[in-house]
């Protein structure tokens, strides 16, 4: 099989310029592996699940753990996870804890990738 070198730059000029102005924009790496960090938390399917119920209502791991299917220990560690990473918050009322949402900023990025899945669809 032959390889497709057509993204392979042909020449070996620097713009200067276009590179230093593009630097001065990127975030210090400490700052990006924070977000490489943030971004694999949405890399588990059940914690999208679980997100995704959570959208629609705020619930407890007996609930979710019913409406998913899984056990209350599994769902109890990916609610610790989602909870540590600031993805949801939690109230309790009485025994009974219920889990919510942290910000809109979680169903605006799950919005975000969920267009941009159903798009390279429609190609």
């Amino acid at each position: 099989m032959k390889k497709n070198n057509d993204d392979v730059c042909k020449s070996t000029v620097i713009h200067n310029e276009i590179v230093e102005e593009v630097k001065k924009k990127v975030p210090e790496d400490e700052f990006l592996y924070d977000m490489a960090e943030f971004f694999k938390i949405f890399g588990d399917s059940t914690r999208i699940k679980i997100l995704t119920l959570l959208f629609h209502s705020e619930m407890c791991v007996c609930d979710i753990s019913f409406a998913l299917n899984i056990s209350q220990s599994a769902v109890s560690h990916q609610l610790r996870i989602l909870r540590q990473s600031k993805l949801v918050k939690f109230r309790k009322d009485g025994k009974v804890v219920y889990y919510s949402l942290d910000d809109d900023h979680i169903k605006q990025i799950y919005n975000m990738a969920f267009e941009h899945l159903k798009e390279g669809e429609k190609n």
